[in-house]
């Protein structure tokens, strides 16, 4: 779908597509919430559709990744899951791209797959709830709503 923006610019909007059937053995999840210098975690289970937030991960580039699997070590899951940010209007901007780099990053480094969730307002949610990590709660904000989608 095309918009035409109030300085008339023409963008197009980009909403994560529709998730991929989640096979039914995929029980154990480690979610994150992607930032440059941040990332939330979360840890969830498909049976009680609930996730804990984790500590957040303080880290760029290949200090990153080295935490992350140090999570997926310890944690074990099945699959990983992405919040992708989008503006209110479902336009994308460039954390959503960035996140979505992030998320294929994952599935290249660890063969685990990654499944992506729309995640506008995760962290106006975690400070509204008062969350001291707002990004740990905004992971777990994401995972939470994924889990609910889930048969």
């Amino acid at each position: 779908m095309s918009l035409i923006s109030s300085a008339g610019l023409i963008t197009r909007t980009m909403t994560p597509p529709p998730l991929a059937a989640v096979p039914a053995h995929f029980q154990t999840f480690l979610a994150f919430d992607y930032g440059q210098k941040r990332t939330g975690v979360a840890v969830g289970n498909r049976l009680t559709k609930t996730a804990t937030p984790q500590a957040t991960l303080v880290a760029e580039g290949d200090k990153r990744f080295a935490l992350v699997q140090q999570r997926i070590q310890e944690w074990g899951p099945d699959a990983l899951v992405v919040g992708v940010p989008f503006h209110p209007d479902g336009a994308a901007h460039e954390n959503t791209l960035r996140a979505r780099k992030f998320a294929r990053q994952l599935n290249g480094r660890f063969g685990l797959s990654v499944f992506e969730v729309d995640e506008r307002y995760s962290t106006t949610e975690a400070h509204s709830q008062g969350a001291q990590d707002a990004d740990a709660a905004s992971a777990c904000i994401i995972l939470e709503q994924f889990l609910r989608s889930l048969p």
